[in-house]
């Protein structure tokens, strides 16, 4: 199975991450293992993300930069307004990262 490195930049994945890396480093853990435990934190994100998020968030902004590079699209959106049924919100910039589900399964 292909994953993704794609939640391993957020707080919770540098966090687990970090630990891990403290975990192997201490000999608490062995260097496998904790890369399987990252692959399954992808894994799990992905599932959870596919399964219980139903909201929609449409954007619009200037398109700074955008990329496609190993089947992922890298979007780079300033003055971004992010708008969904319950909320509007203006930000300075948002990174968006896209890449296609089916490519985790095969």
């Amino acid at each position: 199975m292909t994953t993704f490195e794609l939640y391993r930049r957020s707080t919770i994945g540098m966090c687990l991450t970090e630990t891990l890396d403290q975990m192997v480093s201490t000999g608490v853990l062995r260097p496998e293992l904790a890369i399987q435990v990252l692959i399954q934190f992808d894994k799990s994100m992905t599932e959870v993300l596919e399964s219980d998020v139903k909201s929609k968030v449409s954007v619009k902004g200037h398109l700074h930069t955008y990329r496609f590079c190993d089947n992922v699209w890298t979007f780079l959106v300033q003055n971004a307004q992010l708008k969904s049924e319950e909320i509007q919100e203006t930000v300075e910039s948002v990174k968006i990262v896209a890449c296609d589900s089916k490519l985790l399964t095969e």
